[in-house]
């Protein structure tokens, strides 16, 4: 089986504490859902800086790499699949990048 990472950018903060838990509570649920194809949940990732050889700024908007989940699949498009019921694609601004990983002898 191969490994995929899907990658969360952008996506805008929850107006309310009570949207953000909403939103929280159907990424678990999503999770969940995936079952044994997840191999790594992820966490969410704060501050993104956007590096090249001569600045280091911000990363915003849909540069803004937000968080990741790591999960297993026959092909990319059984990646993508699972990408597509996730949560966070409902989010004013956010998206998802799909990519294989690649298995590097150690």
């Amino acid at each position: 089986m191969k490994q995929y990472i899907i990658l969360y950018l952008g996506g805008a903060k929850a107006p309310t504490k009570e949207e953000g838990e909403a939103g929280k509570d159907k990424w678990q649920a999503w999770l969940v859902g995936l079952g044994d194809a997840v191999i790594n949940p992820g966490t969410p990732m704060m501050n993104p800086k956007k590096v090249t050889i001569n600045t280091v700024e911000d990363a915003v908007g849909i540069s803004a790499m937000t968080g990741y989940t790591t999960v297993q699949a026959e092909t990319m498009e059984e990646a993508l699949k699972m990408a597509q019921g996730c949560p966070y694609v409902e989010m004013d601004g956010g998206a998802l990048t799909v990519a294989e990983l690649m298995q590097m002898p150690c």
